[in-house]
């Protein structure tokens, strides 16, 4: 059975990665034409993204990478552009080592 949630009862829960890492708190739910464009998240000091953000307080997620909603908010692990991109140069200095 499918359960409709409030805009308002998402405010405040915990948003993980789908890889199961803490990412922080939702803050805000950005609209367009009554339809949710993007979730601003503020970064969890206990989630350690904080040094992948470069400081950065917090982001915008696109609608189109949130997973699930439920007691928590699951969020694909490619919707914070900066870890992607240094896993891709930690890939590319083993392959670099093994040469």
């Amino acid at each position: 059975m499918l359960r409709i949630k409030r805009l308002g009862e998402v405010i405040g829960r915990r948003v993980y990665t789908d890889s199961g890492d803490l990412f922080g708190v939702v803050e805000e739910l950005n609209l367009v034409d009554n339809k949710i464009d993007g979730w601003r998240i503020v970064v969890s000091r206990e989630s350690g993204m904080l040094q992948v953000l470069s400081g950065a307080r917090g982001i915008i997620v696109p609608h189109q990478f949130i997973k699930a909603i439920g007691d928590v908010v699951i969020i694909n692990k490619n919707a914070v552009p900066v870890q992607q991109e240094e896993e891709d140069m930690n890939f590319g200095s083993d392959d670099d080592a093994e040469m």
